[in-house]
């Protein structure tokens, strides 16, 4: 069946990686275990040049980033809805940064912009220790979600 909650679009990248469907049936689970109420949450796909512009037309930032979250919920709505903007050439350098796959670096960063749309932060160490270790947490329940 197909998820009508998570959307995948493409602006100008279309990154490869395997599982799409399977990611769109597991996000909703994220906002499940969070206590939260998904509505609709789409994933737009990009370049570092495009990404940029919306950088620095929403949130006066001149630099790359490889993720921008938009809560874009309703005022006192109990539902989330959202849209993540992702940098495709991010996430590959990132990846190669860091040296994992860039399979794994994606999942991170799309697990990433759904924490961020449950109230999770990463401005302050004390936040980015939470955000990974919940990060490494939906890793590990992905991989067992596949079986």
């Amino acid at each position: 069946m197909r998820n009508k909650q998570v959307y995948f679009h493409y602006a100008d990248a279309k990154p490869l990686f395997s599982n799409k469907r399977l990611l769109q049936g597991f996000i909703p689970i994220i906002f499940k275990k969070e206590g939260k109420k998904l509505e609709s949450l789409s994933f737009i796909f990009c370049s570092d040049s495009y990404l940029l512009k919306i950088n620095k037309q929403f949130l006066n930032h001149d630099y790359y980033t490889d993720i921008i979250s938009f809560d874009l919920s309703e005022p006192k709505s109990a539902l989330i809805s959202g849209e993540i903007y992702i940098s495709v050439e991010r996430v590959k350098e990132n990846a190669k940064d860091m040296r994992i796959s860039f399979e794994e670096e994606m999942k991170r960063v799309l697990f990433h912009g759904t924490l961020h749309l449950c109230g999770y932060r990463d401005k302050k160490k004390a936040d980015v220790q939470q955000m990974r270790a919940k990060e490494d947490e939906y890793l590990k329940l992905f991989e067992k979600y596949i079986g």
